[in-house]
């Protein structure tokens, strides 16, 4: 008798067997993993705070019914006529400084100026400026620097200007400013 078939059936036999291990050994970490699973879900519980209570609306009564509506033309025309008193202002206090002839030192960066002595001259008190190492004598009322800087006073340690500038929304202003006495080191 020849054993033919059981050749053939034991390697089939074998695979099933190993396939019911892994089954085995499978099903039993799935149920373990659903265990776990569950107790987290029992312990672990929501916080749902509570949501406030909606603010009670209390309706208000247009008070501004008599008032110019924001986008007529009457409200426009206000808007332009302030602009231009405003120009106007703006224009009296830039006109003197387009008018007048420059002096030499309003070419030059006021951080460029520096002030290196005083002295008193006829009475009046009298700045020495350097700008590129040539020496200048300026009094109350010159001009220096770039932004129409008239002096305003002058002291021995200091000098003081009166500059127009320009702001963001493109207005003239007068700002103050100063130059400290530069010591020389030696």
């Amino acid at each position: 008798m020849r054993l033919t078939g059981i050749g053939k059936i034991g390697p089939l036999v074998f695979a099933l067997v190993a396939c019911w291990g892994l089954t085995a050994c499978s099903s039993s970490e799935q149920e373990e993993l659903q265990r776990w699973m569950t107790e987290q879900r029992n312990l672990t519980k929501p916080r749902v705070e509570p949501l406030p209570e909606p603010k009670k609306f209390s309706p208000q009564a247009y008070a501004e019914e008599g008032a110019i509506e924001p986008f007529s033309r009457q409200k426009l025309t206000q808007a332009l006529n302030r602009a231009a008193s405003q120009t106007t202002s703006n224009a009296a206090l830039i006109a003197p400084e387009l008018s007048r002839r420059k002096e030499p030192l309003e070419a030059m960066p006021l951080d460029a100026v520096a002030m290196v002595g005083s002295l008193v001259k006829l009475g009046q008190p009298v700045a020495l400026v350097r700008v590129d190492n040539l020496l200048y004598q300026v009094r109350v009322g010159s001009y220096l620097g770039q932004n129409y800087g008239r002096i305003t006073k002058i002291s021995e340690t200091e000098l003081t200007l009166r500059e127009i500038v320009q702001d963001a929304a493109g207005e003239w202003l007068e700002r103050p400013a100063t130059l400290q006495l530069q010591e020389r080191s030696k």
